[in-house]
């Protein structure tokens, strides 16, 4: 039996995680969970990456404790954010969130003043999000940020983190795939663009592929955990690249919803898909593993309802799914909402947000906590049934079933509504995906698995999963 030690970070909350391999089953124990607050300062949003470092050492110290003696670490984190790296190699300030509004606008000026929109998605296929790292970099140059005008060096989250441990800068391929700054063709940051705003190649880490070797411990980090020189693994830094990596599918005809604070709906892809209809339709084509593409869409997703239930303090003695099932006995539901409408991005009140959006398109406005559930719920299938159609139309094999992972796998309600809605069965699970595919790429580093099909025969005979058949299916 081999262990292998995880720190999986999503936007509101991190966990770190211990796995145990055997021939062929891997096995997850939490061992700490903490909050990932925003940090609202001086007019902006960050996110706090001391405290994150900070749990990630607590965690391995927990290791050292229960002495347990572990392959290697591996970080994933959410993507598009960065961090700023000084001459003397110290971070400058705490990273910008991506749901700040410092960029609002900025997509559009970038667009107009120094790339057009057509030639950014020729070079880079990524589906324009006014946060992405690209406009993020853009508005600080234009803003002056001092920050950016001092930095020697950028890091994405996880390859800041990775710095933190290891004192190496590297530039990992599905978390830089994020950014929009990423050219699929030639598998490595796109100069023009890094040039129009102001940068070079020379400011990121080594372009590095998943399940890479980073460095190992510091002596200073080995002094605070108790651990010798661990390997520090480059994982699929972006979470969703680690959580696709972990879709326990037998074959490659399938689609994928990673459902969590975020929906991503996709296909695994052999290469980028970049054309007119990709573009029109704001598809993207992000970084895999084994040299594939993951093709899919952003969704604003569980975000929505999270929020809702934050302001409803009568159903906090309710679980999910009382919630839900109160939800699901509702009549008819008439009320809809488009989830990827800017005014669900950061809404003062997410059920203001909601109830203004129905009275301004016509639609009943739900008033009660299961009322505007099950007007998430239904939208939310809506959507995926809507994206679902268009992958079939680009994928270059026959879509037979849709894997939802993720903490949203859990929703049965859902997942029955989007079984329906995408009209293919759906098998619900696992919900730690994440966390499995960044243990099992570990794995994969160290030789202990072959490849990512052997990666998922062995995840496939380790979770359980719930079948859901879409109703009225003619097959």
């Amino acid at each position: 039996m081999k262990y292998f030690f995880a720190v999986d970070l999503g936007a509101t909350s991190g966990r770190t995680i211990l796995g145990r391999l055997t021939e062929d089953k891997v096995e997850l124990d939490e061992l700490t969970r903490f909050d990932n607050p925003i940090i609202e300062v001086g007019g902006f949003c960050y996110w706090d990456l001391f405290a994150l470092y900070h749990e990630v050492i607590k965690g391995l110290r927990k290791v050292k404790e229960q002495q347990i003696e572990i392959q290697s670490i591996g970080i994933d984190t959410w993507g598009v954010d960065f961090v700023c790296v000084g001459q003397d190699g110290q971070v400058l300030r705490n990273p910008l969130s991506y749901r700040d509004l410092h960029t609002v606008d900025m997509m559009e000026k970038y667009f107009a003043e120094v790339m057009p929109r057509e030639e950014v998605y020729r070079r880079t296929g990524i589906q324009f999000m006014n946060f992405n790292s690209l406009f993020q970099l853009y508005c600080m140059r234009q803003s002056r940020n001092s920050a950016f005008e001092h930095a020697a060096s950028f890091l994405f989250m996880p390859d800041a983190l990775v710095y933190l441990l290891t004192g190496k800068k590297i530039c990992e391929y599905t978390i830089a795939s994020t950014s929009e700054m990423l050219n699929p063709e030639t598998e490595d940051l796109d100069e023009d663009i890094l040039k129009s705003i102001g940068l070079s190649r020379g400011r990121f880490g080594r372009m590095t592929n998943p399940a890479t070797v980073a460095g190992t411990l510091t002596p200073e980090v080995q002094k605070l955990t108790g651990l010798g020189a661990v390997p520090v693994v480059a994982v699929a830094g972006h979470d969703t690249a680690s959580a696709v990596a972990a879709v326990p599918a037998r074959n490659r005809n399938f689609a994928y919803l990673s459902s969590g604070t975020w929906s991503l709906m996709g296909i695994e892809s052999p290469k980028a898909i970049i054309n007119e209809r990709s573009y029109e339709l704001n598809f993207t084509n992000e970084g895999g593993i084994e040299g594939t593409t993951r093709f899919l869409k952003n969704i604003c997703g569980m975000w929505i309802y999270e929020r809702c239930r934050r302001e409803w303090p009568e159903t906090r003695s309710k679980g999910h799914k009382e919630l839900q099932q109160e939800a699901m006995s509702l009549s008819e539901n008439h009320s809809f909402i488009n989830p990827d409408d800017p005014c669900f991005v950061n809404p003062d009140s997410m059920v203001g947000a909601i109830q203004t959006y129905c009275r301004e398109h016509g639609c009943p406005v739900p008033e009660s906590p299961a009322a505007i559930c099950r007007c998430v719920f239904d939208s939310l299938a809506r959507r995926y049934g809507e994206i679902f159609g268009y992958l079939k139309e680009f994928a270059p094999f026959e879509i037979d079933t849709l894997h939802i992972i993720g903490g949203g796998s859990r929703n049965d309600f859902l997942n029955q509504l989007t079984a329906d809605a995408c009209a293919v069965p759906v098998m619900a699970g696992p919900q730690e995906g994440t966390a499995l595919g960044n243990i099992m790429l570990q794995a994969k580093a160290a030789g202990d698995v072959k490849d990512v099909w052997a990666m998922r025969a062995i995840i496939a005979n380790s979770v359980e999963m719930k079948r859901f058949e879409p109703k009225n299916n003619s097959k």
